[in-house]
């Protein structure tokens, strides 16, 4: 039986780029470039092919995933040679993407709104004879959330669901569905989602694994890099300040100030838990319309060597976004499906490889996450 993978943010740059991805890769139009679990490492380990897996979703936009494609192609995200074949499988996963959940308000409350989501991920799986479904959150950025006595426990956040006011942010509506379904679930932004202590005990109760938070795509995978370098050759790092300029609607989103801080808290842990102590230096994210769907992150390091010589790093990383990230979501649902058949469950620290703010661990060295990753993927 096929493995689904669940998109919140289905119609999103991220989501369309990966759902074209699978499609030509599953047709033999393109290479696995990016695919982590193609290497030799992690090949041949058991996992979902990536053409078993059927995209369905939550949106709250209704624009196709064709015309999304099509201006993708525009940006030049996305070779337009591959619309026409992949256009087919695009329309099938469009016709599966259901309204999203929009906010606080609805009748029936969160509780209510948990299970109409947990509903739709039910009838995807049913219909499209699913073996299982791991759900992606891909959704836009979302402020820290409000902290409220209901996150620390389940039991009192179900208490407060079943007659209270609205507790949760959207992400974590969300995640509370599909947890509480058994369906693996992975944070792929830095929104609160999964993270509450109160879902965390959900995604144990349950059986079903959790991964996250904010995947590492540029300026920070470079940064996991790095750091470690430093700390080996025992380099003193003064300060370390970057420069983040996005286009796109990400950068739109983290042009306001409550997304924008949870974007630099997540981006900002590595450095503090990599030197074991804080370090200097500033972060900024500006949003640049101009840019479109690339990104342009500039790092500046400052440091000391023997007796006290004073140097600096600098380096420059340009990417695209949706090419960068699309990958990772199909390595993610792979790695997460095989984890569900072999029984994992509650927060897979061994997947911090892919995330800036992993959850269960303080380990950010690329190099000792991904030996963790594959030591995890063969136990499977």
């Amino acid at each position: 039986m096929n493995t689904g993978v669940w998109l919140i943010g289905a119609r999103g740059s991220v989501a369309t780029t990966t759902i074209v991805g699978a499609a030509a890769l599953q047709a033999g139009l393109t290479d696995p470039v990016g695919l982590v679990t193609e290497l030799p490492g992690l090949a041949g380990l058991g996992l979902p092919d990536v053409g078993e897996l059927v995209f369905g979703g939550h949106d709250v936009s209704a624009v196709p995933l064709v015309k999304r494609a099509e201006e993708l192609a525009g940006a030049g995200v996305l070779p337009g040679r591959l619309l026409e074949p992949v256009r087919e499988p695009l329309e099938r996963a469009d016709s599966r993407i259901r309204p999203g959940y929009g906010g606080s308000g609805r009748p029936g409350g969160q509780a209510q709104a948990a299970a109409e989501l947990a509903d739709d991920i039910a009838l995807f799986q049913e219909h499209n004879r699913l073996e299982r479904v791991v759900v992606v959150n891909l959704a836009s950025t979302e402020p820290p959330a409000a902290a409220h006595p209901a996150h620390a426990s389940l039991a009192e956040l179900r208490a407060v669901l079943a007659g209270g006011p609205d507790v949760l942010p959207p992400s974590s509506v969300y995640a509370y569905a599909a947890l509480g379904a058994g369906h693996p679930y992975v944070d792929f932004t830095p929104s609160p989602g999964g993270r509450l202590p109160a879902l965390l005990e959900l995604a144990e109760q349950a059986g079903a694994p959790y991964a996250g938070s904010d995947a590492k795509t540029g300026e920070t995978l470079v940064r996991s890099a790095l750091a470690p370098m430093f700390v080996q050759r025992a380099l003193r790092v003064r300060s370390w300040s970057g420069s983040n300029l996005l286009g796109g609607g990400d950068g739109a989103t983290l042009a306001a100030t409550g997304p924008a801080s949870s974007k630099i808290g997540s981006k900002s842990r590595l450095l503090g838990e990599t030197f074991g102590h804080p370090v200097d230096g500033v972060t900024h994210i500006d949003y640049v319309p101009g840019l479109g769907e690339w990104k342009t992150a500039w790092d500046h390091v400052a440091f000391d060597g023997f007796l006290g010589a004073g140097m600096t790093l600098q380096f420059t990383w340009q990417g695209c976004d949706s090419a960068l990230a699309a990958p990772l979501v199909l390595d993610l649902a792979r790695l997460m499906a095989a984890g569900h058949r072999a029984g994992r469950s509650g927060a897979i620290a061994e997947l911090g490889f892919f995330f800036k703010d992993p959850v269960a661990t303080d380990q950010h060295s690329l190099a000792e996450q991904y030996a963790r990753l594959r030591a995890w993927a063969e136990g499977l």
